[in-house]
């Protein structure tokens, strides 16, 4: 178990550092002068809420890969495609700090958080099929995904020009 939590959490780190890279950006000129939205969080929840939900992806994940790992009916399988849900589940998720941040792309952005929204309720029902526990843990991942996305188009709804 030790060694699988070693990997999924290398790749939630790895997820977390590729996305923080992007979000620095947030003192940047083009995001301070954006139109937010009234649900807009202050900017300290972001930190804290991601990192609970990076290490519930990591820890969750490490339950489903290692309990997969012990079945031996169709065990591979589900591990197989629970990692082939968590990678691109992960790319999404990094990849919406380089669109919005970097590339100051907002509709893209809401098509990418929506596209993770989706992935992520996905990766918890995937999850819920080897231990329900796992599968559960995600459902603020999902459920936050989701916010993220209705923050998107609330801020590109603000700022249609941008």
């Amino acid at each position: 178990m030790f060694k699988t939590l070693l990997g999924t959490s290398a790749a939630t780190a790895a997820t977390a550092a590729i996305g923080a890279v992007a979000s620095s950006d947030t003192k940047s000129l083009w995001y301070r002068t954006l139109r937010k939205p009234v649900i807009q969080p202050p900017a300290i929840a972001f930190p804290v809420v991601w990192t609970a939900l990076y290490a519930t992806i990591a820890g969750s994940s490490a339950v489903v890969l290692h309990r997969a790992k012990e079945d031996n009916d169709d065990g591979a399988e589900r591990a197989a495609r629970f990692r082939t849900k968590l990678a691109l589940n992960l790319v999404l998720n990094a990849s919406w700090s380089w669109v919005f941040f970097k590339a100051h792309k907002l509709a893209p952005a809401v098509a990418v958080a929506g596209a993770l929204a989706i992935s992520s309720a996905d990766l918890a029902a995937e999850a819920a099929k080897t231990s329900r526990g796992a599968g559960a843990a995600l459902v603020p991942y999902a459920a936050w995904c989701t916010f993220a996305t209705i923050l998107s188009a609330a801020i590109l709804r603000k700022n249609p020009r941008r």
